[in-house]
């Protein structure tokens, strides 16, 4: 049964056509995977299957009562006290037909938040990206939606939480979706949907079947545009004769080669490649870092445990684990900006580190492109050659008018791009990343696994992406629980076969409704408010330690005698006030401790 059927679907901003005469058919029961390079257009055509953005031109027809569920790419949502109430302005449950039906909805919302681990009682106005995006996604499986529409859902999700989006998709209703993860790709797509320079192709099966296609189209389409080329050129040169094109029975010539002329202007040329090459002149030590014993935690709680482990020069490793795993504070340790409780912990020479941040807090949103690469001077040295910032940029897709745009006018992908064009104009031999796939179409995704693996320096990889994991690592670490880390040979499918069998996640059950679903709501487990709260007292009891520690350091300074009376009387009740805080956050995190231990009991 068709659900949605776009024809000949013209939408252009600007001199650039998105949808070029583009046609696509929506059957019931497809999980289509619409992919495209950065800015082809993909949002804006989800935007217009879901009747959110008008065509130019062309015809777009629904089936009759189609009920359509959208997720953005960005959810935004009403302003509410919680979450759960925004949800609920959101999916118009005040507008559903009888009591039953909207109690049933809220039943089925209040499902899928504890499923995808967001808090429904948080306010909206500071809930993270990461949350709004869950929240939404709960939303659309909640309303039992015909054709779910969902721009990149895998951003912002672990890898279990990426795992079980998988399982709910596959035993959902139709769905299309934008989204760079292969292996999501692979195991959800029925058929894939490519979005090239206004034009869409589709391609049934997976993206293994896609990406053996694609190859021998482009090889042929390379082939045919030579032969184009060459014979256009051909006929420039006959009517340049003059005299011989100007004679009437070669008139159809020279209607034949203004058409020539025509669809070679028409002729959109396949976009450009980001070029990607890292600057490791200097070559570190042998040894990078070389962990014995080490131990660190807050409260009692573990988040690294007796770990001993050796860096190389040389070696790809990748972080694996849950949000909240301890990835960040293993990472610091490696690198030597955190002194481990207990251990010890030894790092090479010749360090030069370069540090992608997936928050893009480094970006400054008031500066330019060019000057985010290159901020003192209109140069950058890559590799020991001098080059103009705009040449540079161009290897990023950046072209010259857009080097001066603001950084807060550019999009999610165009941001990663240029994170990636100021890390790589440093010289570094140790490359830290996390989370660089966010928001990369699957090209750039391939070019930058390229780079890393002719990279000859170190890379410590924390990503979800578990083909670029794939791809990139020689070595993995991930928990075992109770602050224990293991190391696996190979990257995120060797992780998954060696990893022991207890860590395998549970098979995810169909969602329940009604009765059902209050029954199953009973208290087996930490609320989302508590576990988060869990998870964030390690951070705040170094901080609140750090801060006692430099306070009584400054304090106990032979110069502090000098020091103004009202100033001493402050410090003496910051101290106190930081011994109280202190005890409360670690009484309070044995409290959780305990009430964990005791559901896991049950």
């Amino acid at each position: 049964m068709i659900l949605a059927q776009l024809r000949d679907g013209e939408l252009a901003y600007g001199l650039t056509p998105l949808l070029d005469r583009a046609s696509l058919v929506v059957e019931d029961g497809e999980r289509i995977g619409l992919i495209g390079r950065n800015g082809s257009g993909k949002s804006s055509l989800l935007g217009v299957l879901a009747r959110r953005t008008a065509l130019d031109d062309g015809e777009l027809q629904w089936r009759v009562g189609l009920r359509i569920a959208m997720v953005e790419q960005e959810p935004l949502l009403p302003a509410a006290p919680t979450l759960l109430e925004a949800l609920r302005q959101r999916g118009g449950f005040d507008a559903l037909g009888d009591d039953r039906s909207r109690w049933q909805a809220e039943a089925r919302l209040a499902e899928f938040l504890e499923r995808l681990g967001v808090d429904g009682s948080a306010a909206p106005a500071s809930a993270s990206g990461g949350e709004r995006k869950r929240a939404a996604l709960a939303l659309a499986f909640a309303l039992g939606a015909d054709l779910m529409l969902l721009d990149e859902p895998t951003n912002h999700l672990d890898v279990d939480g990426i795992r079980l989006l998988e399982d709910l998709l596959l035993g959902g209703p139709a769905s299309v979706f934008v989204t760079h993860d292969r292996y999501f790709l692979d195991r959800v797509a029925t058929r894939i949907v490519e979005l090239d320079r206004g034009w869409l192709r589709s391609y049934p099966g997976n993206y293994a079947a896609y990406a053996a296609r694609k190859g021998d189209e482009l090889a042929a389409e390379v082939v045919a545009n030579r032969k184009f080329d060459k014979f256009w050129a051909q006929e420039e040169v006959w009517i340049r004769r003059g005299v011989e094109a100007r004679r009437t029975r070669n008139e159809g010539r020279v209607r034949r080669l203004e058409a020539l002329r025509s669809a070679r202007v028409a002729r959109r040329e396949r976009l450009g490649n980001v070029r990607l090459a890292i600057d490791a002149r200097e070559r570190s030590g042998k040894l990078v870092a070389e962990l014995r014993d080490v131990g660190h935690g807050y409260g009692g709680r573990s988040l690294v445990r007796d770990l001993s482990l050796t860096v190389m020069r040389g070696d790809r490793i990748g972080v694996l684990g849950p949000n909240g795993a301890g990835k960040s504070t293993l990472l610091r340790i490696l690198l030597g900006t955190l002194a481990p409780q207990r251990g010890s912990v030894r790092t090479g020479t010749h360090l030069q580190v370069a540090y992608f941040d997936q928050m893009r807090e480094q970006l400054d949103l008031d500066r330019s492109v060019a000057e985010t690469v290159a901020p003192t001077s209109d140069w950058v040295e890559v590799g020991g050659e001098r080059r103009h910032v705009t040449s540079y940029l161009a290897d990023f897709l950046f072209s010259p008018q857009r080097a001066g745009t603001p950084v807060r006018a550019l999009s999610g992908g165009e941001r990663n791009r240029l994170l990636l064009a100021r890390l790589f104009a440093r010289p570094a031999n140790v490359l830290v990343l996390d989370e660089p796939t966010n928001d990369l179409d699957v090209e750039s995704l391939e070019l930058l696994e390229q780079a890393l693996q002719d990279f000859p320096g170190t890379v410590l990889l924390v990503s979800h992406d578990r083909a670029f994991v794939d791809n990139v690592v020689t070595q993995t670490l991930a928990p075992l629980g109770d602050g224990r880390w293991h190391e696996y040979v190979g990257g995120f499918s060797d992780w998954l076969a060696q990893r022991p069998a207890a860590a395998a996640p549970a098979p995810v059950e169909a969602p329940r409704t009604g009765d059902a679903a209050v029954e199953a709501r009973a208290r087996t487990k930490l609320s989302y408010r508590e576990q988060r709260e869990l998870e964030s007292l390690p951070a705040e009891l170094e901080s609140l330690e750090a801060e006692q520690r430099q306070l009584e350091a400054r304090m106990g300074d032979a110069g502090y005698r000098l020091t103004a009376p009202a100033q001493m009387a402050a410090d003496a009740r910051r101290l106190a006030e930081l011994g109280e805080l202190l005890t409360q956050k670690l009484d309070r995190w044995e409290a959780l401790e305990a009430e964990a231990a005791r559901l896991r009991a049950r």
